[in-house]
């Protein structure tokens, strides 16, 4: 036999080894997903009947219907697309344009005030959860969208994301810009933006993501039923004594189909501005 042959089976042999292992992985992960879909079709009692059950079952218009018949679930999640949508756009304003002025100007206390954005990186959110709803009370935003809205719209991860991205576009290219007439508007928003495409579709898969999933500082800022998001929506479902499960896992299925198809229509977008920030010039 020769070297060649024996190349060539081993290269099938770790190409079959990879192809196993991912696909086992594939289906690791898709498992959940699977088992959530197949519960939202039973009820409460027989979810989680041993053995468990892996076809559908009849109850799944149950479900749904008793869902928003017995919650006020239709608002919450027309409350979190409104809150989630409008801290995306909002966020990528503030975070592309912080990210422009670090990448792209030099001014006093720079590397400072830089170094002061990423050290609070490190700070879990809970360090801020009590001046932060002194400072709610204080304004009279307690149960609206402007305090879910605002505090939280300079993103430390967001200008960090963009600060990095935009470091790699060359200086000439913006000079020549300059040069040739164009305002600093006009070199921001038709040179440089353009080109951070990518890592702009990223990021606002992480701006909607942190949003739509956030949960405890909408649980302590929000009041009333009507103006609940969605996680504390679903967290209003579990009772003391009972909880129907039922609903609650349908309600947990229909909360991750706006990210599945924000995900699914960036996915290319998001996976190259990941990788924009990688390589610096």
């Amino acid at each position: 036999m020769s070297n060649t042959n024996i190349v060539v089976r081993k290269s099938r042999g770790r190409s079959l080894v990879l192809t196993t292992a991912i696909a086992a992985g594939a289906v690791f992960m898709v498992l959940p997903f699977y088992w959530l879909l197949i519960a939202t079709t039973y009820g409460a009692h027989d979810i989680f009947a041993t053995p468990p059950h892996f076809l559908p079952g009849p109850a799944f218009v149950e479900n749904f219907v008793g869902l928003f018949r017995d919650t006020m679930f239709g608002r919450s999640m027309v409350n979190s697309l409104f809150v989630s949508t409008t801290y995306t756009a909002l966020g990528l304003i503030v975070c592309t344009a912080a990210g422009y002025a670090f990448a792209k100007f030099k001014f006093r206390g720079q590397n400072l005030l830089f170094g002061a954005l990423l050290v609070t990186l490190a700070l879990p959110s809970q360090v801020t959860l009590v001046p932060l709803f002194q400072i709610m009370v204080n304004l009279g935003w307690l149960d609206s969208y402007q305090a879910l809205i605002l505090p939280n719209l300079a993103l430390p991860f967001g200008i960090f994301l963009m600060k990095q991205t935009m470091s790699t576009i060359p200086d000439e290219m913006i000079q020549a810009a300059r040069i040739d007439g164009a305002g600093e508007f006009r070199v921001f928003s038709q040179i440089v933006l353009p080109t951070v495409r990518p890592a702009l579709s990223a990021l606002a898969i992480f701006l909607f993501l942190a949003q739509w999933n956030d949960f405890v500082y909408p649980l302590v800022v929000l009041r009333s039923p009507e103006s609940y998001t969605v996680p504390v929506a679903l967290a209003s479902l579990q009772g003391i004594g009972t909880t129907d499960y039922g609903q609650l896992l349908m309600g947990t299925m229909l909360s991750m189909l706006p990210v599945l198809i924000l995900f699914l229509f960036l996915q290319r977008q998001f996976v190259a501005g990941i990788l924009a920030g990688a390589v610096k010039q």
